[in-house]
């Protein structure tokens, strides 16, 4: 008999991360319903596959939620401090505390220093589940050695990406260095921009793409890509920088990552655990160079890119320009791929789910036998 999934998350047409993740999530899982979670300004009229909205105004709304959730065999519960309402989403525990039926809560974030509030919620929600997931293995440490928790309920499932490589590469007149994904402060493009300015003798073109995050188009409207803007044109690179300010569809998105030459991710963080943007990049198999946040160190070494320190346009000028003109670099980095990414396909990462939810519906049919 085949199980039925309730996911708890943002969901589109929200744009962020979470919404992404699981969109793709509950398409390859199949057999669900979406509890979809949204913010003031959100479009909350009726979606396909939304059977309840859970509005951050609304008061005690975790527990229609949680009824929502019950009609399905698993809860599949994506977890972000902040998209949930009360103070860093405290209302999402409730929810789980409440549910008869199993749950796994897939962790986006996990700390290094967090508020004490911030760490007695994630420790109290691993309690609640049924079992938590972590896509890298550098959240798996940092949740085991810095909080709480039933190692036991904790489980590694990576991000999963789409097939880019269904497309064929296609190279440009000119080098083409690749970021994309929301934009605002800390995506650190703005260090991409200065190395821009140092690889005359490459001459590269740099797309950004991407819309700006719609929490920061509120509070600061366009002010960092206009900053971005500024900068290019005092370093004299304005014609080298593409800006395509939409929210790209799969084919889109695939045609373009297909096009580059290398994609840089420049990230300010010293604490994203994952990244959605990298997973692609290195299942597509293009070159990454990125600075060393977590997720990337562990993706990274030894692997289909190379890592640079954090705010150094120099030195992610020399990795770039290793990548594009060193003889057999480029090739030696992407051949680094092929075992690696058909783990990381959607389809593969599904199963994984489907695995995990099988045992705790498992587990839960036996605890419940005489």
């Amino acid at each position: 008999m085949a199980c039925t999934y309730g996911f708890l998350s943002t969901h589109p047409p929200t744009r962020c991360g979470l919404a992404t993740f699981n969109s793709a999530l509950a398409a390859h899982l199949g057999g669900g319903g979406i509890v979809r979670v949204t913010a003031d300004g959100d479009d909350a009229r009726p979606r396909p596959g939304v059977v309840h909205t859970w509005a951050a105004e609304a008061p005690d709304g975790w527990s229609a939620a949680a009824s929502a959730l019950e009609n399905f065999d698993v809860a599949v519960v994506q977890h972000e401090y902040g998209i949930y309402p009360g103070p860093d989403g405290q209302d999402v525990l409730p929810l789980l505390r409440s549910l008869a039926v199993p749950s796994v809560v897939v962790l986006h974030t996990v700390l290094t220093r967090p508020t004490y509030r911030q760490r007695v919620l994630l420790e109290e929600i691993v309690a609640a589940a049924g079992a938590v997931v972590t896509m890298t293995d550098t959240a798996r440490g940092r949740l085991l050695a810095g909080y709480h928790v039933d190692p036991d309920k904790v489980h590694l499932i990576p991000h999963g990406t789409a097939d880019h490589r269904r497309v064929p590469a296609r190279r440009l007149s000119r080098p083409h260095l690749l970021t994309w994904g929301l934009l605002g402060p800390g995506k650190g493009i703005e260090w991409a921009v200065r190395a821009l300015a140092l690889l005359d003798e490459v001459s590269p073109i740099y797309t950004i793409a991407g819309r700006t995050h719609p929490k920061v188009l509120e509070a600061e409207g366009e002010s960092y890509r206009d900053g971005l803007r500024e900068i290019a044109d005092v370093l004299g690179v304005s014609a080298s920088v593409r800006h395509d300010p939409v929210y790209l569809d799969q084919d889109s998105l695939s045609r373009l990552v297909r096009s580059a030459d290398v994609v840089v991710l420049p990230y300010d963080s010293a604490e994203q655990v994952t990244s959605g943007v990298l997973i692609e990049a290195v299942a597509a198999g293009v070159p990454v160079v990125a600075t060393s946040f977590p997720h990337a160190v562990e993706l990274l070494t030894g692997g289909p890119g190379l890592l640079v320190p954090h705010r150094d346009p120099a030195a992610l000028a020399a990795a770039v320009r290793r990548v594009l003109r060193e003889p057999g670099l480029a090739a030696e980095l992407v051949g680094r791929t092929p075992a690696l990414a058909p783990t990381l396909m959607w389809p593969a990462v599904a199963a994984r789910y489907a695995g995990l939810a099988g045992s705790l519906l498992a587990g839960r049919s036996a605890a419940m036998s005489p």
